[in-house]
């Protein structure tokens, strides 16, 4: 029995794998006659390989998400797919819009990068929960919005997940990624890179609107995980584990790709350690903050 529930994940998993890929590369072609026709150094793996741990990672995530959440049929798909697009994509190309459109973004190509995240959430997300037997709403369906955490909660718990956001962004940030110097050269900081101090308070000085940025960043995380969180069947540390899986896999995992956007490898690969680790820790810290007991707690297994 144990041996035809493994094949029956398995069959599913590899087809949701070659559907993911299916639906990002066509996604992709959104923005392919806009790319910059600049040389890229090539990345980690071959895109071939890249493409399929891509659709591996993502299938895997995505199937966890699903077979986590006391959701199912039409809450299912909305939650997921309203997370997956906010996490995966707005939130990362707001920060293309901040800081690539000076670079190698150009104004046609912005808005194409929003498009091009659409057809995973919107087709691919609702083919999984088919797949996976979970789109007919059943009796343990949860309700999507109860309990409403008390008002008390909701007046400091953004605050701490804002704050931790921006510590947790400028520290990877400048301890992890910005002493990389193609990297510092990259966004029009050449040379010795400044004391952490004194970087900090030039970049308060001359940039403030970074750190309110980077604020509103955070909060649109936690926004988005919500679903997932509010969904979970899981304890509060298999939910956090979780979600800071789901907030740094599907983002970063790109960068072991060539892209002309980001064209140097050291830059993708400081990008790639610095948003991981950030991203985890920050998605344990919002679902720890976030988390509710389920109404009816079911066995994790």
């Amino acid at each position: 029995m144990k041996n035809n529930r493994a094949l029956w994940y398995f069959s599913r998993f590899v087809i949701l794998m070659l559907l993911y890929i299916i639906f990002f590369v066509a996604g992709s072609l959104a923005v392919d006659s806009l790319i910059p026709d600049l040389p890229s150094e090539p990345g980690m793996v071959s895109p071939e390989v890249g493409l399929l741990i891509m659709g591996a990672l993502n299938a895997i995530l995505i199937i966890v998400l699903i077979e986590s959440s006391r959701y199912r049929g039409w809450k299912l798909a909305f939650g997921l797919a309203f997370a997956y697009y906010g996490a995966v994509t707005f939130i990362m190309q707001i920060e293309t819009w901040y800081f690539l459109t000076s670079v190698t973004v150009s104004e046609e190509l912005l808005p194409r990068l929003f498009i091009m995240g659409l057809p995973v959430p919107l087709f691919f997300i609702p083919l999984a929960i088919l797949l996976l037997g979970k789109a007919k709403a059943g009796s343990d369906s949860a309700t999507m919005l109860e309990p409403v955490k008390p008002l008390k909660e909701w007046a400091y718990k953004p605050i701490l997940i804002a704050v931790a956001y921006i510590l947790l962004y400028w520290f990877a940030g400048y301890f992890i990624a910005w002493q990389n110097p193609e990297l510092r050269a990259f966004y029009g900081s050449p040379g010795d890179a400044l004391p952490f101090w004194q970087h900090t308070i030039n970049t308060l000085r001359n940039e403030p609107g970074l750190f309110l940025f980077q604020a509103l960043r955070g909060l649109l995380w936690a926004l988005f995980a919500l679903p997932v969180i509010y969904g979970s069947k899981w304890s509060r540390f298999s939910t956090a584990l979780l979600v800071g899986f789901f907030f740094s896999i599907p983002q970063n995992i790109g960068h072991i790709l060539a892209n002309p956007l980001m064209p140097l490898a050291s830059i993708r690969f400081s990008h790639l350690i610095e948003t991981a680790v950030s991203t985890f820790i920050f998605g344990v810290i919002v679902a720890y903050l976030l988390y509710r007991e389920p109404a009816q707690p079911e066995n994790n297994s």
